[in-house]
């Protein structure tokens, strides 16, 4: 973990309640895909944890995407290039890739989207071919789906929506490649509805990434804690990812 100030170089619109914040500063301490900044801001108590989506080491830069959906994400959606953050970098632990197989399935749902772009970069560019579902509600909130296909030939990129409004209509476990099991390992993030159909319905093991509200951050108030086979981990710490064998559902 690094603090810093971050300047922000860019800030806009996807859709009606998705941004896009492109800030500029020492990005040393992020190493993994799926790992998360936390973003101090004026006037509230608690930082705003978010997932990183792109990362340039050469040009210092780290782009993350963010739904507004409280006063701390609207107080940032209101922010211009110049401005600067109070910022936690290297929160996390990320994606494990060394793991993956030849052929992963990468599964986002809503705003577990951007951390599957991170990731995809990485493995690409470790010689893997991949499967991206993305999953959406209508096609009104659709982000990204161009970013990925610009990625390559290597990434077989396929767009869910529950309406059916735009790509193919149903759930991200509705998805082809879901349903015929032509991948060797899978990486998810979404809302826990998501990740439970998905633990549900996969047949390999698999990384799972957890959204969950946070103190801290950083492991030391044990406020995001959460039970798996070998006692509680902390989400911000100890994941935000987790291997789909330790993971124990509530009934």
């Amino acid at each position: 973990m690094k603090q810093g100030i971050f300047e922000i170089s860019a800030n806009e619109r996807l859709t009606e309640c998705v941004m896009k914040m492109t800030l500029l500063g020492d990005v040393g301490a992020v190493n993994a895909p799926g790992q998360f900044i936390n973003i101090r801001l004026d006037g509230l108590f608690l930082r705003r944890p978010i997932s990183v989506f792109d990362l340039d080491t050469e040009n210092g830069t780290v782009t993350i995407i963010y739904k507004i959906v409280g006063k701390g994400t609207e107080q940032m959606s209101r922010m211009h290039a110049g401005e600067k953050l109070d910022v936690l970098t290297g929160l996390g632990n990320g994606y494990d890739t060394e793991i993956s197989g030849d052929h992963p399935v990468l599964i986002g749902g809503g705003v577990g989207v951007p951390p599957m772009y991170l990731l995809a970069k990485r493995l690409l560019a470790e010689g893997k071919s991949l499967s991206v579902v993305l999953g959406f509600n209508t096609k009104k909130e659709i982000f990204c789906e161009e970013d990925f296909k610009a990625l390559g030939g290597k990434a077989d990129v396929t767009v869910m929506t529950v309406d059916g409004s735009y790509g193919i209509k149903g759930f991200v476990t509705d998805a082809p490649v879901m349903k015929n099991g032509d991948y060797t390992h899978f990486y998810t993030c979404g809302p826990e509805p998501m990740l439970r159909a998905v633990w549900k319905n996969t047949v390999t093991d698999g990384q799972l990434s957890f959204e969950e509200r946070m103190g801290c951050g950083f492991g030391a108030c044990m406020g995001c804690s959460c039970k798996t086979i070998t006692g509680y981990k902390r989400i911000c710490k100890d994941g935000p990812v987790m291997r789909k064998g330790e993971i124990l559902w509530e009934k």
